[in-house]
């Protein structure tokens, strides 16, 4: 449906937040809270090219803690997993940093902590518009229907590419369709453009034309990623798994940076796509080397919080701008929401 711009989306959010206590994790893979004996990990996953496809295909977290259940649930957006969250049914998960600067803000408040960074968003999302659709730039966009996932880091970049270039967020038929329905309602020719992320992004590309990238958008000044979160109540009770979860991350980063080929094989049997398009999809975003995790410009460590909480603040202060959060926390609370203990060491060769 469309979506809901202007001073009525704050009290939309609040509505949402009474709705969200009482539902349990929604999306491919659903799953109930089942916190049981703290033996089992739930973990949020999304269908996109990164190192946490290959900690999964190849059980890596299986094989560092033997004595735990794994439970992998898929999600279509960070939206469903910010739902997740404040329903108590995933441990950690993988999500971007907008949704996560969302979940961080009113109304939602979510008790969650920054872990990690899977990767920086570059050709990997991007804005595309539909073969004889007419449009040619973003400035045509206006009165134009435009699907993208709400709460994602498509969507902040959607919104980002209109301000940009002039165009009122408000004059666009802004539609939140999850991957799979933008994919459907495209064919259909229901709608005009859509910034969403791979595999997806390819499907679109068959038969549209990329009119703005997220690699753009960084290069001035609306940088997204990808990132890993925990809960803090399962960081405080279990900070082992964190770490021995940050070394099987490490071995995929190392993977896609030493190995691509192998990389690509694991990422493409996620996917469901063959080596060769995984590694296409793969060569699209940017991957940190796992030392960099600890790096000032990203995590940081102990004592000194690094620049990602100056990226969330900075995603916070947008989303409050275009009315999508009442305000942005501010830069201590951020910098309280990443989560640096440890990281130096899980990062070590």
């Amino acid at each position: 449906m469309p979506g809901t711009r202007g001073p009525h989306r704050t009290s939309m959010l609040v509505a949402a937040l009474g709705a969200l206590v009482v539902v349990t994790a929604c999306g491919t893979g659903g799953g109930g809270d089942d916190r049981g004996d703290g033996r089992t990990i739930r973990i949020g996953y999304q269908a996109f090219p990164s190192g946490d496809l290959i900690v999964k295909e190849k059980g890596l977290l299986e094989k560092a803690l033997p004595d735990h259940t794994i439970k992998w649930i898929k999600f279509d957006s960070g939206a469903t997993i910010n739902t997740a969250f404040v329903a108590g049914s995933v441990d950690l998960a993988a999500i971007g940093s907008s949704p996560v600067a969302r979940g961080l803000s009113e109304p939602l408040n979510i008790p969650y902590q920054v872990t990690w960074v899977l990767d920086v968003a570059g050709d990997n999302e991007a804005l595309v518009a539909r073969d004889g659709s007419g449009i040619k730039g973003v400035k045509d966009l206006a009165g134009r229907k435009v699907a993208t996932p709400f709460s994602s880091t498509s969507h902040y970049s959607l919104l980002a590419a209109l301000d940009k270039s002039g165009v009122d967020a408000s004059k666009v038929d802004l539609l939140d369709l999850e991957p799979q329905d933008i994919v459907a309602a495209w064919s259909r020719g229901d709608i005009d453009a859509a910034y969403v992320w791979l595999p997806t992004l390819d499907e679109l590309g068959k038969t549209g034309k990329t009119l703005v990238s997220s690699r753009e958008l960084a290069a001035a000044g609306k940088p997204t990623l990808d990132l890993g979160v925990a809960s803090t109540a399962f960081i405080k009770k279990q900070p082992e798994v964190i770490t021995a979860w940050r070394k099987a991350q490490a071995q995929a980063l190392d993977l896609i940076h030493d190995d691509p080929s192998a990389a690509a094989e694991a990422v493409g049997k996620q996917l469901g796509v063959s080596p060769q398009d995984a590694a296409a999809q793969l060569k699209q975003g940017i991957f940190l080397k796992p030392a960099d995790q600890a790096d000032d410009k990203w995590l940081g460590r102990p004592g000194q919080v690094g620049g990602l909480a100056e990226n969330l603040r900075s995603a916070a202060e947008f989303l409050a701008g275009q009315k999508q959060i009442p305000a942005a926390p501010e830069l201590s609370e951020l910098e309280k929401a990443v989560y640096v203990e440890g990281l130096s060491d899980a990062v070590s060769r």
